[in-house]
């Protein structure tokens, strides 16, 4: 097996957090779950589609330092903070995605980490 490879944008650093925004393992490429923190470190507001888009626009962000795309997404898993988001929870994730050629996921309400209605991690398969 090929050695890991693990990705940090450039403006921030390894120590920030300890988890790494994406490692490459072989062809497939591990985005660490996502939170909805803005590129000045806030807080998006608490709406579930905007806090969704921001989540999204950062997996973005993390699977372009591995060299990937949305396209390359196979599976994402997400965890919203009230089921009854679910509805429009859907429609913001939709957009990030052509339709018909959605990743698999799993989804489920959970009581989250910091005071936010959704996180997501995401696995991209892109062949070396």
């Amino acid at each position: 097996m090929s050695e890991l490879k693990h990705f940090h944008a450039p403006e921030t650093s390894p120590s920030a957090a300890p988890l790494s925004p994406a490692v490459r393992a072989g062809d497939f490429v591990y985005v660490s779950g996502q939170v909805p923190v803005c590129a000045d470190g806030s807080i998006a507001p608490h709406d579930i589609e905007t806090q969704t888009t921001q989540v999204m626009k950062n997996i973005e962000k993390a699977l372009k330092l591995a060299g990937c795309e949305m396209k390359d997404v196979c599976k994402t898993t997400a965890w919203l903070h009230d089921a009854r988001d679910f509805g429009r929870f859907n429609k913001a994730y939709a957009a990030f995605f052509e339709p018909g050629k959605f990743p698999a996921r799993t989804t489920s309400e959970a009581r989250l980490m910091i005071n936010i209605l959704v996180e997501i991690e995401a696995i991209a398969y892109k062949p070396l």
